[in-house]
């Protein structure tokens, strides 16, 4: 079974920093493009970043461009996402999450999130 387990969320002041991890285990990791979404309260979901298999290509909102900076480790099958100078309105549960190769904003799995609050 997929899994996908994200750490490293907490309670920041605006203009501090996080590092967050995604454990992958039960799927090739380093064969899959990943995301990372996010939904505060009261929101939808929001895509964030992502990353292609090999770490080459990167994307992100702009919401979060020049601030956020997604990255991953093959070999230890572990996915980040640097948060630099937060604001209030990066406040979320923040997923790791594996899309779906068919659907666009769709995804196959996702972690149980781990809590960003910037307050």
């Amino acid at each position: 079974d997929v899994q996908l387990v994200e750490s490293g969320g907490g309670l920041v002041r605006p203009g501090d920093s996080l590092k967050l991890s995604c454990a992958a285990s039960g799927f090739p990791f380093p064969s899959w493009a990943m995301n990372w979404i996010r939904q505060g309260p009261g929101q939808e979901l929001q895509w964030v970043s992502s990353i292609d298999s090999t770490g080459d290509i990167t994307h992100y909102d702009d919401a979060v461009k020049g601030r956020f900076t997604i990255s991953r480790d093959n070999a230890k099958d572990t996915l980040y996402l640097q948060l630099n100078n937060l604001k209030t309105e990066d406040t979320a549960m923040y997923y790791c999450a594996q899309p779906n190769p068919r659907k666009s904003n769709s995804y196959l799995a996702r972690g149980q999130g781990t809590q960003v609050t910037v307050s």
